[in-house]
């Protein structure tokens, strides 16, 4: 079969079948008995592709210009042949004379081929590629771990081993094909479009962000396996940009690419000779072309290639200040994409060396980031609002690495200088006239401070308060005047004119006046709490809990439950009066929003629960004195719990999961508490019922989880006679029946036995009395919480209603953990071979 497959390859006829039968026969890995076999398959398939295709044929032009039998053909070839090594290269790396040769040759056919334009050829291409480049370099940390040896120059003391000289030559090639065709990656904003045309890049091309991140790797392994060689092709190639004699946009975006790709596979010092050139070549070409697109491109590359060199940028202060101001510079470039990438990388950049630009450096008379602020409105001059809040983030961001006191201060005042000139033209002119706040523009200018002092909020850290303490009454002012404004339209016009655009600009400025808040908050320090209770909360606390609870629901806003969620969190708990206050402004009025459907207020139903939970994790007891009427209280618990029910029984998954958590954190409160035989007492049953529900049903099993671990905790809180108190209703006699049956006396283990039993039976009838017997005895006396949800999964699984479903939701828990650990094994591989960039911490080291 073998001779006369090969042998056909020889006749046109049958050529292009005769090829896909090998590359099935190629690919299988089979008994050591046919190695010889296989071994005259790859020898002969090789001599006689020779004779009809010479290694010498132009694929690339062959493929563009060829047929679809021309195109599949070359395609099964990489098939045949990437098939052929995978399954085959250690017989044939042990080979030598004719056979060795063949390897050769299979080689650079496939090199050959993976040049041709098709990404789907590349891609069969690529694969093996990864894998060998993968494999040579594992070998050489087997040889000497920790080294990164050239190939041809072996580690001093190792042997020189004949693989690597062997594959030197074809690795060669392949970083030349790899750096010719390196895909976009995902940071890369400025794109070529169908018509020729430099755009903005609209929407992520996931397949393109994968191809990146193969073709990364495997430049990164050949760059380990001989850096000098990398580094060379690399600086040619730009050399040869620079003559005008390769330039093309294409050539300089995947040079650039792969450029930015191999960060942290080199040296330090490697990396500095590297790159100094690198930096001062792309500089040099930005300024040599004309042209908008032109510089565009150049400049789109300049900006990811040194985004993805930090190390190097801390080391050099005189590149990182020449990069920045070059940046700079590119934020007055309109061409679409310019300055969204210069904002971008300057956060990049931001954070990756913020001391560096508040520490005085060698031979300068002040810290950059002083000369920077001066010339702030200048930079900014030609930016869109969100790039200025992106460029203001940056600025915060770098002040943050700020030790200095009083430099802080004077920063933070001087990053806000053009910002609160222009929110105190607002306000004055508010204050002569009111009816200013109804324009448009007036909104939009409040939205847009606003906007920027939270995105400063959450770089700058606790810091922020210098500026916060600026404009914070006239903030809460103007968050009540907008206030008053929405409900006068609500009460005129009806719930319909919350949609009016007039009223979503006001409800916006009141929506970012609580972002604001929530990110100070969010970053504030342990030792900042008296400030946030006293000059933050107090003033705020009145004016936004009345406005929420005053309005209609379609004019509350989800942003004021995330904010009292962040501050319960950061407070670690408020006092009683506080909680009551929250709850008695923001519960039920939001339940009522939310109860009569699934679908209605998505943002502040996840929200809700959301502060439940932290209302529930730090300020637990308060749920039981929420009035000073017992009565009233306990009306008020009983709310809560249905709140925490009919949260699992959602079918939106996040909510469901949120009120499982709840519960199963309120649970292991009660059992720490003094409330336990209360609690049990009143709600054991209610709970045991509505769990059951849900574990039962075919809707919830992405909670099965959650629900096994609550069930198995109600459960031993009875079978470890935790709960003394009767969790039967005494006044109803099927209960007190089941309390009683089949024991000597009433007991709290006999009811949930027999209740189990009872509800059980009802929910799956076809089931005999045996088997549900033998279910709730399993559940009973589980030892552990992993045998009980083992035994929980079989009984739901044999039943009728689950054997027909996807069950795979039942196992979500041991496929979450074989995730993990596949993940951490992949991460383990990624640090070993040196394919996670160490970009080291921003030390602050002069350079």
């Amino acid at each position: 079969l073998v001779d006369v497959l090969t042998d056909y390859v020889l006749k046109a006829p049958f050529r292009a079948n005769a090829l896909r039968c090998l590359c099935e026969v190629g690919s299988l890995s089979v008994s050591n008995l046919y190695e010889s076999r296989f071994l005259i398959l790859y020898v002969k398939f090789v001599s006689n592709l020779a004779t009809v295709l010479p290694i010498s044929t132009d694929f690339v032009s062959a493929h563009d210009s060829g047929e679809d039998e021309t195109q599949s053909f070359i395609m099964d070839l990489a098939l045949f042949f990437s098939g052929f090594f995978k399954s085959h290269l250690p017989l044939l790396d042990q080979s030598t004379g004719e056979a060795k040769e063949a390897l050769r040759i299979g080689h650079e056919y496939l090199l050959k081929i993976s040049m041709v334009n098709d990404t789907e050829v590349f891609k069969t291409c690529l694969e093996w590629w990864h894998r060998l480049s993968s494999d040579l370099f594992t070998n050489i940390l087997q040889i000497s771990p920790g080294m990164s040896m050239a190939l041809g120059a072996p580690a001093p003391g190792a042997d020189p081993s004949a693989r690597f000289m062997f594959y030197a030559p074809i690795l060669s090639n392949l970083r030349h094909v790899m750096i010719s065709k390196m895909a976009k990656p995902e940071e890369v904003l400025i794109v070529e479009d169908e018509n020729g045309e430099i755009v903005r890049e609209t929407t992520k091309d996931t397949d393109t962000i994968a191809l990146y991140k193969t073709m990364r790797e495997t430049l990164i392994y050949l760059t380990r396996l001989d850096p000098l060689d990398t580094e060379k092709i690399m600086l040619d190639k730009l050399s040869l940009q620079l003559v005008g004699t390769e330039w093309s946009w294409n050539n300089l975006n995947t040079l650039c690419w792969a450029i930015g790709s191999i960060s942290g596979a080199i040296g330090e010092d490697e990396e500095k000779r590297f790159l100094v050139t690198v930096i001062k070549d792309l500089l040099q070409l930005c300024e040599m072309k004309r042209g908008k697109d032109n510089k565009a491109v150049v400049a789109s590359n300049i900006m990811y290639v040194v985004g993805q060199y930090p190390r190097f940028l801390r080391a050099h202060w005189k590149f990182l200040k020449t990069v920045v101001n070059k940046l700079f510079e590119f934020m007055h470039e309109t061409h679409p994409g310019v300055q969204d990438m210069a904002c971008d990388t300057f956060l990049k950049i931001s954070e990756k060396c913020k001391k560096k630009f508040t520490t005085v450096q060698k031979e300068e008379r002040r810290a950059f980031i002083v000369d920077m602020l001066e010339i702030l409105p200048e930079i900014i001059a030609e930016l869109e609002p969100h790039q200025i809040h992106s460029f203001y983030e940056s600025c915060g961001c770098i002040i943050s690495s700020c030790s200095e006191q009083e430099m802080l201060k004077q920063l933070v005042e001087k990053l806000f200088e053009l910002p609160n000139q222009s929110w105190v033209g607002l306000i004055n002119s508010v204050k002569n006239d009111q009816t200013v706040l109804q324009q448009r523009d007036v909104m939009k200018n409040f939205v847009n401070i606003l906007r920027t002092n939270a995105r400063v909020a959450n770089s700058l850290g606790p810091a922020y308060y210098i500026q916060l303490k600026v404009i914070y009454a006239d903030m809460l002012q103007v968050y009540k005047t907008y206030s008053t404004m929405i409900s006068t339209a609500v009460t005129t016009g009806g719930a319909m004119v919350t949609r009016t655009a007039d009223c979503r600009n006001m409800r916006a400025i009141k929506k970012e006046a609580l972002k604001v808040i929530e990110a100070f908050v969010m970053n504030c320090e342990e030792d900042q709490k008296a400030i946030v209770q006293n000059e933050i909360l107090e003033p705020m606390i009145g004016p936004v809990l009345e406005n929420y609870y005053g309005s209609v629901a379609e004019a509350r806003d989800s942003e004021v439950l995330s904010l009292f969620t962040q501050v319960e969190n950061y407070m670690t708990g408020l006092s009683v009066p506080a909680v009551r206050l929250i709850f008695k402004s923001l519960f039920s009025c939001t339940l009522e929003m939310i109860k009569n459907n699934f679908e209605d207020f998505p943002d502040a139903r996840i929200k809700f629960f959301e502060l439940l939970r932290a209302i529930n994790t730090h300020n637990f007891p308060a749920l039981f004195q929420l009035d000073d009427d017992g009565t009233q209280a306990e009306v008020e618990f009983r709310m809560i719990i249905n709140a925490i029910i009919w949260a699992f029984k959602h079918t939106e998954r996040t909510v469901s999961e949120t009120g499982l958590q709840i519960l199963l954190e309120m649970l292991q409160n009660v059992d720490e508490s003094t409330y336990a035989g209360y609690f049990y007492k009143t709600y054991f049953k209610l709970i045991l019922n509505d769990i059951l529900s849900v574990l039962t049903d075919t809707l919830h099993k992405a909670g099965f989880k959650f629900h096994s671990q609550i069930l198995m905790h109600l459960l031993q809180a009875v079978t470890s006679y935790k709960v003394q108190e009767p969790i039967w209703a005494q006044d109803d006699a099927e209960d007190v029946n089941l309390a009683a049956f089949g024991a000597a006396q009433p007991s709290n283990a006999t009811f949930v036995r027999n209740h189990l039993l009872k509800i059980l039976k009802n929910a799956f009838p076809n089931l005999t009395e045996s088997q549900v017997n033998g279910v709730v005895q399993g559940m009973l006396e589980a030892p552990s919480e992993k045998v009980f949800r083992s035994h929980l999964r079989d009984f739901l699984v044999q039943t009728k209603e689950f054997s027909a479903g996807d069950n795979t939701d039942l196992y979500d828990e041991e496929r979450q953990a074989q995730l993990a650990k596949e993940q951490a094994a992949e991460q383990e591989r990624l640090v070993r071979s040196g394919l996670v960039r160490n970009d080291g911490p921003d030390d602050g080291m002069a350079g």
